[in-house]
């Protein structure tokens, strides 16, 4: 994945972000023509005389679906689809080849040029602290405002990385919100909830019959986006033998349902999200390399809560204020001592976590402050641990030994909620404020077992 090809959130540092957005222009330089030229800002484009076509020709020498053209990691493909005529670029007869700036394609009796119109903006960080429910006054945060700002009003799709609960869906309905398809459905999809035997049929939807259990036509999630905007969250879960159907549908903007005959064009916008590092996924051969470049055509990477200390009062303010009206709560701050814990805390579980705590404390509290005694055990006893910095090695440069640390933290606490649920993993997510397959995949990562708790 190139530069050109993906947002990057530079270092605090920095300045402004560079971001490019992809777009091409075809132009009709002569023959018979619904349009004058069209934009392209999306990964696959129908040229043809069918009523699906993007780039609809009225030309009785151009078949249907005669051509189409793909946006990939290498550049621009068009790909003749099987046309009666051919399709010929700069006079040559092709099956498919990448198109250069300047490129005259020619479609029966029509030629068209292909202009490349990539948009190279330099993003500075939002003067804002806030883009639709997201909150923050740090750079890093205020970068991704900026970002989000020009992003969202765009058909780009976008993926969202980050640890789990730092925000991923907010960021997505931020984009839906900010979007033109604002008055469309926002249909959400996590691909790590479904049964994987399902998961086809809740996506593209199915036919009666089709399978032990249809009892009659669904929708899938794709045909409810319709016109609006879907996310599929945790798609790195996705296995590898949907991955190629997920990109077809990038690539066509068709879908299938289970035991259909024919396919059913949708527009919709995907913003996928992932806490996995897909590029790693990638070397690795458990994700596809091209469904990875048609979902990262803009990447936002968030930072984790601990990443971005200055925003924690702010944050804490935000849901002492929605908690309080939520819960009817009496109380109107918090003690010096409670909100420093608050704020020394390191918070593995990230947004969540610090919320469920806040919410927590305002159920507990019956005066009008909220003592660090309301807080969850485990942030009162972190912020006693804290204190002496216990296994802090200080021969290490300071980024390792920040990492060994954390480790070492998420490992004991980890544990201690475990065992405090009598190892029952549901309970330990829940008090910790995080989902179960993030326990799991902790569970996974420090090599633990029954035994150790």
């Amino acid at each position: 994945m190139s530069d050109s090809e993906s947002t990057r959130i530079i270092r605090s540092g920095e300045q402004a972000t560079t971001l490019t957005i992809p777009k091409s222009k075809l132009v009709i330089l002569d023959g018979a023509g619904g349009v004058s030229d069209i934009e392209l800002d999306k990964g696959v484009i129908m040229v043809g005389t069918g009523e699906t076509s993007d780039l609809r020709l009225e030309d009785e020498t151009v078949s249907r679906q005669h051509a189409e053209i793909v946006k990939t990691k290498d550049g621009y493909l068009v790909r003749d689809l099987g046309s009666t005529n051919g399709t010929f670029v700069n006079g040559l007869r092709v099956k498919e080849a990448f198109l250069q700036g300047g490129s005259i394609l020619k479609l029966g009796k029509t030629r068209i040029k292909f202009t490349p119109l990539d948009e190279v903006l330099e993003i500075y960080p939002s003067k804002k602290n806030r883009f639709a429910d997201l909150i923050g006054r740090s750079v890093e945060m205020r970068r991704i405002f900026g970002i989000l700002e020009k992003v969202a009003p765009t058909n780009v799709t976008v993926i969202i990385t980050g640890e789990t609960g730092t925000g991923k869906e907010l960021v997505a309905r931020a984009v839906h919100q900010f979007s033109k398809r604002v008055k469309a459905p926002f249909i959400v999809f996590d691909c790590g909830a479904v049964a994987e035997n399902l998961i086809e049929s809740e996506l593209f939807g199915h036919e009666k019959g089709s399978f032990t259990g249809a009892t009659a036509t669904r929708q899938g999630a794709f045909e409810m986006a319709d016109g609006g905007t879907i996310f599929l969250d945790e798609i790195g879960e996705l296995s590898l033998d949907l991955q190629p159907k997920l990109l077809r549908v990038l690539e066509t903007g068709e879908v299938k349902r289970v035991g259909a005959d024919r396919s059913k064009r949708v527009n919709v916008r995907v913003v996928a999200a992932t806490n996995r590092d897909l590029k790693e996924e990638v070397k690795r051969g458990r994700f596809r390399e091209d469904l990875f470049f048609r979902l990262s055509v803009i990447e936002v990477m968030l930072p984790a809560l601990r990443k971005r200390t200055d925003d924690i009062p702010l944050l804490i303010q935000h849901f002492f204020n929605v908690g309080k009206q939520e819960n009817e709560s009496k109380a109107l701050g918090f003690t010096q001592e409670a909100l420093r814990t608050l704020c020394e805390y390191s918070w593995p579980g990230n947004i969540r976590e610090l919320r469920n705590a806040i919410d927590r404390a305002l159920s507990l509290c019956d005066g009008e402050e909220i003592e660090v005694s309301h807080l969850p055990d485990f942030i009162q006893e972190r912020s006693v641990v804290t204190k002496a910095h216990p296994g802090m090695d200080s021969t290490l440069p300071f980024k390792d030994a920040k990492e060994k640390w954390i480790e070492s933290f998420e490992k004991d606490y980890l544990l201690e909620c475990l065992r405090k649920n009598n190892m029952n993993i549901s309970k330990a997510a829940k008090q910790a404020g995080i989902d179960r397959k993030s326990v799991q995949r902790l569970l996974k990562k420090y090599g633990l077992t029954a035994k150790d708790v």
